[in-house]
């Protein structure tokens, strides 16, 4: 499990819990005049883990991807790329990420998890991984909301989940949590 709060909260949320935090965003810049970016030392001393890249809400050309992974790499923080489908974790697993998120963007808040809306989506990111990366792990996004939805991406071969909607929007965050996490 981990926490990726926005970025003005990430070193208070940071010291608050002892799973790792990520950071929603970063850029692939050194540290210093950089106003406007948010360079991973930034992350690090803020007590992050490492960062989303590529989120669907904030899309980047496979080059920056690149950058930005080798960027996190080299500090020692972990990447989490998003991809929205089965061919684009095929081209992005070539960077060699810790993790690759797959989320289709339809899906991303709504009531249908990917896991089983669209189950070939996960089993094929595997698949895809398999075939570049052996260091990169899968995990599944979009729609998940209970432990069904997550029991379903573990049998699909995905390593865990990415997480939101269902506990933000939560009546009771903390309830909700625990569904997810419910025989784990």
């Amino acid at each position: 499990m981990a926490l990726a709060p926005a970025m003005p909260d990430l070193g208070r949320v940071a010291a608050a819990v002892s799973i790792p935090v990520l950071a929603q965003h970063v850029d692939a810049v050194d540290a210093g005049p950089r106003t406007g970016f948010v360079p991973p030392e930034a992350v690090r001393a803020a007590g992050g883990w490492g960062s989303l890249v590529n989120h669907s809400e904030h899309p980047l050309p496979p080059r920056q991807i690149r950058t930005t992974v080798a960027r996190l790499k080299e500090l020692g923080l972990v990447a989490v790329v998003c991809a929205r489908d089965v061919e684009a974790v095929r081209r992005l697993a070539r960077f060699s990420p810790p993790f690759l998120a797959v989320e289709p963007p339809e899906l991303i808040g709504g009531d249908r998890a990917v896991s089983t809306a669209q189950p070939e989506v996960v089993s094929g990111a595997v698949e895809a991984v398999r075939g570049v990366s052996s260091t990169t792990r899968v995990l599944c996004g979009a729609g998940v909301h209970d432990r069904r939805d997550v029991a379903r991406a573990l049998e699909l071969g995905s390593a865990g989940v990415l997480v939101a909607s269902a506990v933000t929007r939560a009546a009771d965050p903390r309830a909700a949590i625990d569904e997810l996490l419910a025989g784990y």
